[in-house]
C-alpha cells in the first residue's frame, strides 16, 4: 500500500514536472531567455521578467573582471564608454538557467539613410581581370605574364619601381620596359602576399606595341543605398556588404574613392532566378559628397559633406544591438524612383547571432506596393536602412536569387564595428 502510495506521489511529480516543463518551452518569454546569447551589446539588460515570472526566475548582475577602460585622446581623464556585466538568470534563485558576459552601451543614436548613392571607386593598384595572348613578329601566341606566375584577381602596384594607378600607366610602363630594357621588374599582390616577378614584354605587331598579355580595370563604378550618418562627427555607412569587382569577384582595395546623390531613372523588376536592379544616373549638382575610407565586408564607410535628409526621421534615432533584433516586422527605406526616399514594410524571418558578415537575418518583404514595383529585393537596394521598434537594427545587402521577395540583412552593430565611432572600450 504504501508502495503504491509512493508511485502515485512520483508519478505526479514526473506530470507536474512534465507540464511546468511543456509550458516553459512554449511560453514566449522562457522562449526568449534560451535564445539570449552568451554574449551581446545592449542598451538595456534583456530579457527582463515581471509580475508572475519575476517571483520565480532572479537576475544576478555582477561587474566583470573583464572591464576595460579607454583613455579619451588628447587628455588624462578615463572616458567608461560601456559597463561589463555577467548575467546569470536563476530558476527560484538557486537553479542556472542562463548566463552570459552583457556589455551594456552607452545610448548611441543615428540618422537613417535611404538615399541612393552614386559610387565611385578607384583601386589600390591596379586589377587584372584576364588574360590574352601576344602574337609575335613570327605568329607565335605567347603569354607572357601568366608565365610568370601572375593571375587574374591579381593587383600590379609597381613596374619597374614606378608605381601604376591606372590601366594606362599599366601600358606605358610595359611598352617602355620592352623598348628601353626587354625585362620589366613587376610587383603585384597574390592573394594577400606581396610578390616581384621579371616578365618579358612582347612586341605585338597588330598594335605595335610591347605588351604582356593582361587585361586590366583600375576603377569600378555603381548605384546601391546609404544605411546611416552619424550626425556628430558626420561619418557615414553604406552598402552593407564589400564591394567586388564584377570580373574576378574580388573585393576592390581602395585607394581614392566617393560616394555622391544619385537618381533612379527605370526599374529591372526580380524575378525567379534573375535579380533586379534600379538603374539610376549620378546627380551632376548632387546635396552631398562622401570620401571612401574603407571597403569591408559590411559595406563602405567614410565622411560626409553637404545636405542629407531623410523625411521621415527629422533626428536621429536610437541604434538597436544584435541583441535586441528580433523575428517580426520592420521598415526599410529606399529610393524607386527619382531621389525620393520612401517607407516599405518587411518581416524579418530569421535572427543569426554570432555571425560577424553581412548576413545576419533574413528580411522578406510585404509591402504590396513594393513588391508590384520591384518583385522585392533588387541590385541597387544594398544599404536600405532596417528600422525596426523605433531603433535602426541594420541594411539589407543581398537577394536570394530563387526568390527575390527575401535577401539578407547586416545588423548595425556589425557596421559600426568598422567605423572610429566609439562603440566599444578600447585601450589607449
Amino acid at each position: 500500500m504504501e508502495d503504491d502510495k509512493r508511485v502515485k506521489k512520483k508519478s505526479v511529480f514526473v506530470f507536474v514536472s512534465l507540464l511546468f516543463c511543456t509550458f516553459l518551452c512554449f511560453n514566449p518569454s522562457f522562449q526568449q531567455l534560451v535564445e539570449f546569447p552568451e554574449q551581446a551589446q545592449v542598451s538595456v539588460i534583456e530579457p527582463q521578467f515581471n509580475g508572475f515570472w519575476s517571483r520565480f526566475i532572479t537576475v544576478e548582475r555582477i561587474p566583470s573582471s573583464n572591464q576595460i577602460i579607454s583613455v579619451a585622446s588628447g587628455d588624462l581623464s578615463n572616458s567608461l564608454r560601456s559597463e561589463k556585466l555577467d548575467v546569470a538568470y536563476k530558476l527560484f534563485g538557486i537553479f542556472p538557467l542562463r548566463s552570459g558576459e552583457i556589455e551594456v552601451m552607452k545610448p548611441m543614436k543615428l540618422i537613417p539613410g535611404g538615399q541612393s548613392i552614386g559610387v565611385t571607386l578607384q583601386t589600390k593598384g591596379v586589377m587584372v581581370v584576364g588574360q590574352a595572348p601576344v602574337v609575335d613578329k613570327s605568329g607565335k601566341k605567347i603569354f607572357p605574364a601568366k608565365e610568370a606566375g601572375i593571375e587574374v584577381g591579381d593587383i600590379l602596384l609597381k613596374i619597374n619601381n614606378k608605381e601604376v594607378r591606372s590601366d594606362q600607366d599599366v601600358s606605358n610602363a610595359v611598352h617602355q620596359a620592352g623598348e628601353e630594357k626587354g625585362d620589366a621588374s613587376v610587383i603585384f599582390k597574390h592573394q594577400g602576399q606581396i610578390i616581384e616577378k621579371m616578365i618579358k614584354p612582347i612586341f605585338c605587331v597588330e598594335t605595335g606595341r610591347y605588351r604582356v598579355g593582361l587585361y586590366v580595370r583600375d576603377e569600378a563604378a555603381g548605384v546601391g543605398t546609404l544605411s546611416f550618418l552619424d550626425p556628430d562627427s558626420k561619418q557615414y555607412g553604406a552598402l552593407g556588404h564589400v564591394i567586388t569587382d564584377a570580373d574576378t569577384n574580388q573585393k576592390i582595395e581602395v585607394f581614392n574613392g566617393k560616394i555622391i546623390a544619385s537618381s533612379i531613372y527605370a526599374i529591372e523588376k526580380g524575378k525567379r532566378g534573375h535579380p533586379g536592379e534600379k538603374i539610376g544616373s549620378f546627380v551632376t549638382n548632387s546635396p552631398f559628397t562622401g570620401s571612401i575610407e574603407k571597403n569591408t565586408l559590411t559595406g563602405i564607410f567614410g565622411k560626409m559633406n553637404g545636405a542629407v535628409n531623410n523625411p521621415y526621421f527629422k533626428e536621429a534615432i536610437p541604434v538597436g544591438w544584435e541583441s535586441e533584433v528580433k523575428a517580426g516586422p520592420a521598415k526599410i527605406y529606399t529610393v524607386i524612383q527619382g531621389e525620393k526616399i520612401e517607407e516599405f514594410d518587411v518581416q524579418i524571418d530569421r535572427v543569426m547571432h554570432n555571425r560577424t558578415d553581412s548576413k545576419n537575418m533574413i528580411v522578406r518583404v510585404t509591402d504590396p506596393r513594393l513588391l508590384e514595383a520591384t518583385g522585392g529585393i533588387i541590385q541597387g537596394m544594398s544599404g536600405s536602412p532596417i528600422v525596426q521598434d523605433g531603433k535602426i537594427i541594420g541594411a539589407v545587402t543581398h537577394v536570394f536569387v530563387n526568390d527575390s521577395q527575401r535577401g539578407y540583412g547586416v545588423f548595425i552593430q556589425n557596421m559600426l564595428n568598422e567605423t572610429q565611432l566609439p562603440l566599444k572600450n578600447e585601450a589607449a
